[in-house]
């Protein structure tokens, strides 16, 4: 703050020198009471493990925690806050209004030297508030009369008090949050955001409680802005039940359904889709006239008012930026006009690494101007422009469509607690944003001087924040911890024995289809759903067909069902989302881009948003592009403590079948890569039954869900349908008994496969029968969560087991198969299990080759004489 009338100030390196050699001097003392962090009091092996970490961190906090126990830092007593503050000589010159020196910030000594310090990145002297009053003009199209209107923020004393009181409230709880580490309160990996908080700033004044928010992993500001409660956020930290997530989701995922903050994500740019998603749902409620009544609630039958002026926030890095995930982004956001706000958090490094050292430019505001995005960039030190120009910006994505805001700031802390800071200049570079980029110093020194407020003032709104904070560490502190089973239950929100025909349909249906589908597209998609009806009835649909079938009636069922695919107009390779942009329109039906990452990555903003996306893969190998998204939405439910349903329904063609083919890449086992991802329901379907079936539960079913199809059956293979049925998510099917005769002459044999592995064993059980054998036939509709109750039983006439499996000996299904088999059945077993799995080579293009790698019906013709006559 700026020195108070009745102090004089000291020579401005005296302080500074001062807290650095403290530091250091009392380096041991950390030391030490590193020492005694366990709950008991007594010094651990884990402790003593950690001396070194512990202590270096004591270091970074002290000097991290400068603006909290340093000049106007919220736990320095207020007797002593004018005498430290007159420490830092005012580092611009103050002039009325908005303003931006143009001159290069003086650089002050690094303490312990003479040499003036030259950072790695200075500040940038083309932002001043001239050349953002140009941005306004020549990007966003306002005029001069207008952007004034916006520069009268300055003079607008509550809301500049509201920005001051929410940097504050940021600084506090991040220095509060640091202590707590120290302390072992909080544990794993933690990121704070001390330096740049004009932009929550931002966040408080301008963003909404509708509007969608998803941030990062260093988002506890970014969630306190947004209105997320500080104790429960505390809580969360603290892996407390009274948590947003009940302690699930902790420092990098804060989620509340209450204010719409959608998250706290951990992998680098997986936000940005998953806000397209979020934006484009707000566009469906306004298309199809449908809405939740409260955040969070299920969709109802309530049409979004005239007023409606929603919008998605996403939050990202300007190293992170640099990922493919923001072209795609911006591409969807002007394709569809989404009222998507992406704000770039410019601090200049990724993740530690110099931003500059890996990236050509650093310009993200720009990087919109390809696609017609507008973009501007702010000076983060100076709050009041952030304030000005993110108003300025914010309004435009209310009414005209999405823009990008790049916020220049500088991060004070390192990346996390574990942060090395051996990287060139960081330490140093550090010190001297400290003293000279702090947004709350500006202010203070900016609106103190100039007579806008009081020292007292602020200092009341001050101790306002610093006593919010202590009360949300007080509520974390006596929060009980989650109990064990917790875990378990939040694996799926719908339990695996679910019975989907049971559940009702949207009361809403019939009233928004008459709405938003014509007289004459209701006609033509009621005559194709007939004739798809009669050809079930007669044995002669096939898998795509059925498929189609299931998703159109669950269309028309339920108006918050979605669909995403690639060549979707065409009807894909399968004619699985055939007449669905025809019929539902392309608000519904979605063409995307060839990247299923990204449109996985949406309907995952969809499902988080009341709707109920189907994301099609024209070959189920390609979603290997969206494996960070897979992983993300079976973690969801869970990772949010279950205050996020995630419904998504993902279905394509895939497997690997004898002779197809199509080489490596085309042939991959995918479902046996997705197999680890907790929170998945995944299920196979070798018949058009099954696939109808399954199709409809899993629409039905408010979590994640892969169907697998076989790819060289999805035109071949016809039968009949069980129509308006509902097939369970966690049932196989036994397809062919063993005879009795079989049985009680030990010639009987269990078989499990699926996919292409179940037509391959239906046209050998005649010649299998032929050499005196039998078998138990069961396809493996579910293979998460795995039916073991048929395995079970069957083992038990049986006693012997062969596994035809469409994925490779190390990591595939069948591996996991036979290990439950061993540990949980070993006393059923006669013979040791045979696995027919693919071999751990790639798949080769050519048939002679293919032989040695992939397994068919001769190869389980053979495994099973083998069981049955004792040759294992």
């Amino acid at each position: 703050p700026a020195p108070s009338a009745k102090t004089s100030a000291p020579p401005a390196s005296v302080p500074v020198q001062r807290k650095f050699e403290k530091t250091k001097s009392h380096r041991h003392s950390r030391r030490v009471s590193a020492l005694n962090l366990s709950s008991d009091g007594q010094v651990s092996l884990t402790n003593i493990n950690m001396i070194f970490r512990r202590s270096a961190l004591a270091a970074l906090s002290v000097l991290g925690a400068a603006s909290a126990f340093g000049p106007g830092g919220p736990f320095l007593p207020s007797s002593l806050r004018n005498s430290v503050g007159t420490a830092r000589p005012s580092v611009r010159a103050v002039s009325s209004g908005l303003h931006m020196s143009t001159a290069a910030e003086p650089a002050t000594a690094v303490a312990g030297g003479e040499d003036a310090f030259e950072p790695m990145r200075p500040p940038d002297t083309s932002l001043t508030w001239e050349n953002v009053q140009k941005q306004l003009s020549d990007a966003f199209g306002y005029s001069a009369e207008e952007i004034a209107s916006y520069a009268t923020v300055r003079s607008d004393k509550e809301s500049l008090l509201k920005m001051y009181g929410t940097m504050q409230k940021c600084r506090g709880f991040e220095n509060a949050c640091s202590q707590a580490y120290m302390q072992g309160k909080i544990k794993g990996f933690m990121h704070l955001d001390n330096g740049q908080e004009s932009i929550p700033g931002l966040v408080a004044d301008a963003i909404k409680i509708g509007d969608t928010k998803y941030s990062y992993y260093r988002e506890h500001t970014h969630a306190l802005a947004s209105g997320v409660d500080p104790g429960a956020i505390m809580s969360e930290l603290f892996m407390k039940d009274g948590g947003t997530c009940r302690g699930a989701g902790g420092s990098m995922h804060v989620f509340d359904k209450e204010t719409n903050f959608q998250g706290g994500w951990a992998l680098v740019a997986e936000q940005l889709p998953y806000a397209c998603g979020a934006a484009k749902s707000i566009l469906i409620d306004r298309a199809v006239g449908i809405s939740s009544p409260t955040p969070g609630a299920p969709k109802a039958d309530l049409a979004p008012g005239a007023d409606d002026d929603r919008i998605s926030v996403v939050f990202i890095g300007e190293g992170g930026s640099q990922n493919g995930r923001m072209a795609e982004t911006l591409n969807a956001a002007a394709k569809d006009n989404l009222p998507l706000l992406v704000i770039v958090i410019d601090n200049g490094r990724a993740i530690n690494t110099f931003t500059e050292d890996v990236a050509k430019n650093s310009d993200v505001y720009k990087q919109g101007l390809h696609y017609g995005v507008p973009g501007l960039k702010v000076d983060g030190t100076k709050a009041d422009e952030v304030l000005a120009a993110g108003r300025a910006v914010i309004d435009h994505v209310r009414t005209k469509g999405p823009a990008v805001l790049q916020v220049h700031t500088y991060r004070f802390m390192g990346h996390s607690p574990a942060d090395p800071e051996h990287e060139r200049g960081r330490k140093g570079e550090k010190k001297w944003a400290r003293d000279t980029q702090d947004p709350i110093k500006e202010f203070e020194n900016k609106y103190v001087t100039d007579g806008t407020f009081t020292q007292e003032e602020l200092d009341a709104v001050r101790k306002e924040a610093l006593a919010t904070v202590k009360a949300a560490v007080k509520f974390a502190d006596a929060s009980p911890f989650p109990p064990e089973d917790l875990a378990k239950e939040l694996e799926f929100p719908d339990p695996p024995d679910t019975d989907y025909n049971l559940r009702a349909a949207p009361a809403f249906g019939p009233a928004v289809n008459a709405r938003t589908i014509s007289t004459e597209q209701m006609e033509t998609i009621t005559s194709h759903i007939g004739a798809l009806r009669n050809k079930a009835s007669a044995g002669e649909i096939t898998i795509g067909d059925a498929i189609n079938l299931a998703v159109h009636e669950e269309m028309l069922r339920d108006p918050s069902t979605t669909i995403h695919a690639e060549d979707l107009q065409a009807g894909s390779s399968y004619d699985i989302p055939k007449l669905t942009q025809q019929t539902y329109g392309s608000i519904r039906a979605a063409d995307e881009i060839i990247d299923e990452g990204h449109f996985i990555g949406k309907a995952l903003g969809e499902g988080m948003n009341g709707y109920r996306p189907i994301v099609e893969l024209m070959n189920t190998n390609f979603g290997i592009y969206g494996m960070a998204e897979l992983s993300s939405a079976g973690n969801a439910y869970a990772t949010t403590g279950g205050r996020f349903d995630m419904p998504m329904t993902i279905i394509g063609a895939g497997g690997t079948a004898p002779n197809q083919s199509l080489g490596a890449e085309h042939s991959q086992p995918f479902h046996a890569y997705v197999m680890g991802i907790p929170g998945l329901k995944i299920c196979t379907a070798a018949s058009p039954d099954a696939a109808y079936g399954i199709t409809k539960s899993m629409i039905r079913d408010n979590g994640p869900c892969f169907l697998f199809a076989p790819v060289k059956m999805m035109k071949e293979s016809k039968g009949t349908v069980a129509l308006d049925e509902c097939l369970p998510l966690n049932k196989g099917k036994l397809l062919h008994k063993a005879s009795d005769e079989a049985v009680a002459s030990g010639k009987a044999v269990t078989v499990l496969t699926y996919l292409h592995g179940v037509k391959e064993a239906q046209n050998v059980i005649d010649e299998i029968r032929e050499e005196g054998m039998d078998i138990d036939l069961i396809e493996l509709r579910a293979l998460k969560p795995l039916d073991v109750d048929t395995i079970r039983e069957s083992l038990g006439r049986t006693s012997k087991l062969a596994i035809l499996d469409e994925s490779t000996r190390s990591g595939g299904v069948g591996a996991t198969i036979s290990a439950i088999v061993a540990e949980d059945m070993f006393d059923l077993l006669d013979a040791p299990v045979r696995r027919l799995a693919m071999d751990d080579a790639p798949v080769p293009y050519a048939t002679s080759m293919e032989k040695a790698v992939v397994k068919r019906g001769s190869d389980l013709v053979e495994a099973v004489f083998d069981l049955g006559y004792g040759n294992v």
